[in-house]
């Protein structure tokens, strides 16, 4: 089973029920079948600023996604009597996903799902050059 939280640093308009079931059906089509929990934070712009220079080091830089996996955060850290393991968290920058929906001609679900899938991506390996 996978399990998808979502927390909003706000009241942020964005459907977490829709988030969680997509989510859960790309991972699925990935192949992932183990009890598998994922956090998903949507979070304003200064938080975003302040996990880009504290994992990053970069200052000023405020990107629209951030994945960290439980090794990055972690180490190699095992949760005990927990019969699911941790694939990560997904961090989403509300006013990026905002600006970039409005930009592309999307609706705000759709541009931050499309992150969320990018962010999931990366939790599973896979990387852009």
């Amino acid at each position: 089973m996978i399990k998808i939280n979502i927390k909003k640093q706000s009241n942020y308009p964005i459907s977490s029920l829709n988030l969680k079931r997509k989510l859960t059906e790309f991972l699925t089509q990935k192949g992932l079948v183990s009890d598998t929990v994922v956090d998903v934070a949507i979070v304003g712009e200064k938080a975003m600023l302040n996990l880009a220079k504290e994992y990053l080091k970069e200052d000023n830089v405020l990107h629209n996604v951030l994945t960290f996996s439980e090794a990055d955060v972690l180490g190699q850290f095992e949760y005990p009597n927990s019969k699911y393991g941790r694939l990560g968290e997904i961090v989403l920058c509300y006013k990026k996903v905002f600006d970039e929906a409005r930009e592309e001609n999307k609706l705000i679900d759709e541009k931050a799902y499309e992150l969320i899938e990018h962010g999931a991506r990366h939790l599973l390996g896979e990387h852009h050059e």
